[in-house]
C-alpha cells in the first residue's frame, strides 16, 4: 500500500474513534486507586519540587490549611481541589482523577475526535495541517501517536518498515526505530538526545506510565547509524541555535526546524493533550527542494 493510503488509512481509523477511548476509561483505574484526594496532591506538589509554604503562598491560602487538605483532616471542596491543581499545572486528565478521589464527579470531559462536539477541532487541526504545506506537519496525541498528517510527511517516510506503520503509529518509536527514519537521520545521535529530552520533560510534567514505558523503549535504540559509516551532519546558518531535523532524500538532505503548537484554554481532556508539530526549512535548499 502506498505510504499516503497508510496515512489516510489511519487517519481515518482515529478520527473514527479507534485511537482514542469512547467513554470514560480513566474510570477504571481511578476507582482501583485507593490514594486519597490529598495524597495526590501531596505527589504532584512534590513532582512540581514546591514546599507546602510555596504552595500555600501561591495558592493564597495557610500552610495549616494545606497541611490538613493533604493528611485528610480537612475535606476539599471541589472548587479548592482545581484551584490547587491549577497551581500545581496538574494535567486535566490528572485533575479528574483527583476530584473522583475527594468523591466529586470529574469536570473535565473525554471526547474522541469523531464525537460531534469536536468537529471544529478537527476543522481547525486540518486547517493547520494543510496550510502549512508543502512542509511537513502532524498532529500527535499525549503518547505521541499520530493523530493526522499533511499530504508532505508521506514522502518523507520512503523506506520505513511497513510494521511501524500499523496503527497506533507512534511517532517517536518511527523516528528512532533502526527500521524506521533512524537510518537515514543525518544528525540521529543529536536529534535522538533532543527526542528523548523531550520526552523526559514531559515525563516529568506528567507522570504517565506509558511515557515512562516509551523511554525505556527508545532508549534501547542505537544512537548512531550502525549499518553506515558515521558522516557529520551537515552544518547550516541555524546550527548553535537549534537542533535540525536532518534527513536524507532522493533530493538530497532536507534540513528542518520543529515548532509544537498547542491549543491554549483546553478544557476537553483529549484536546489539553493534542499537539501540532510543524516543520520548517532551515535553509533555503530545503525550501526550494520542497516547493519542487
Amino acid at each position: 500500500m502506498a505510504l499516503a493510503a497508510v496515512l489516510a488509512s489511519f487517519d481515518r481509523d482515529y478520527l473514527q474513534g479507534n485511537g482514542l477511548p469512547r467513554d470514560k476509561s480513566y474510570l477504571g483505574p481511578m476507582q482501583a486507586n485507593r490514594k486519597t484526594a490529598g495524597d495526590h496532591l501531596r505527589e504532584w506538589r512534590s513532582k512540581r519540587h514546591m514546599s507546602q509554604l510555596d504552595l500555600a503562598t501561591e495558592a493564597e491560602i495557610s500552610t495549616r490549611h494545606l497541611s490538613f487538605l493533604e493528611t485528610g483532616r480537612a475535606q476539599a471542596s471541589r472548587e479548592m481541589l482545581l484551584h490547587l491543581s491549577e497551581q500545581l499545572d496538574i494535567p486535566l486528565r490528572e485533575r479528574n482523577v483527583i476530584l473522583v478521589a475527594a468523591g466529586y464527579a470529574p469536570v473535565f470531559e473525554e471526547r474522541p475526535l469523531s464525537a460531534p462536539e469536536m468537529v471544529a477541532v478537527r476543522r481547525a487541526v486540518e486547517r493547520v495541517l494543510k496550510g502549512h504545506e508543502p512542509f511537513p506537519a502532524l498532529a500527535i496525541d499525549r503518547h505521541w501517536q499520530l493523530v493526522s498528517a499533511n499530504a508532505a510527511v508521506a514522502p518523507l517516510l520512503e523506506g520505513v518498515d511497513v510494521e511501524l506503520l500499523k496503527p497506533p503509529v507512534n511517532v517517536l518509536r518511527l523516528s528512532l526505530h533502526p527500521s524506521g527514519l533512524a537510518p537515514r537521520v543525518a544528525n540521529l545521535t543529536e536529534w535522538r538526545a533532543h527526542l528523548l529530552m523531550r520526552l523526559r520533560s514531559q515525563i516529568d510534567r506528567t507522570a504517565d506510565a506509558t511515557l515512562i514505558d516509551l523511554l525505556a523503549e527508545l532508549t534501547k535504540f542505537p544512537a548512531t547509524n550502525l549499518l553506515k559509516p558515521r558522516i557529520p551532519p551537515p552544518r547550516d546558518e541555524i546550527a548553535g541555535v537549534f537542533v535540525p531535523f536532518q534527513i536524507v532524500t532522493d533530493a538530497g538532505t532536507l534540513s528542518f526546524i520543529s515548532t509544537t503548537t498547542i491549543f491554549g484554554t483546553p478544557i476537553d481532556v483529549t484536546l489539553s493533550e493534542l499537539a501540532l508539530e510543524c516543520f520548517f526549512p532551515a535553509d533555503e535548499a530545503t525550501a526550494q527542494a520542497l516547493q519542487r
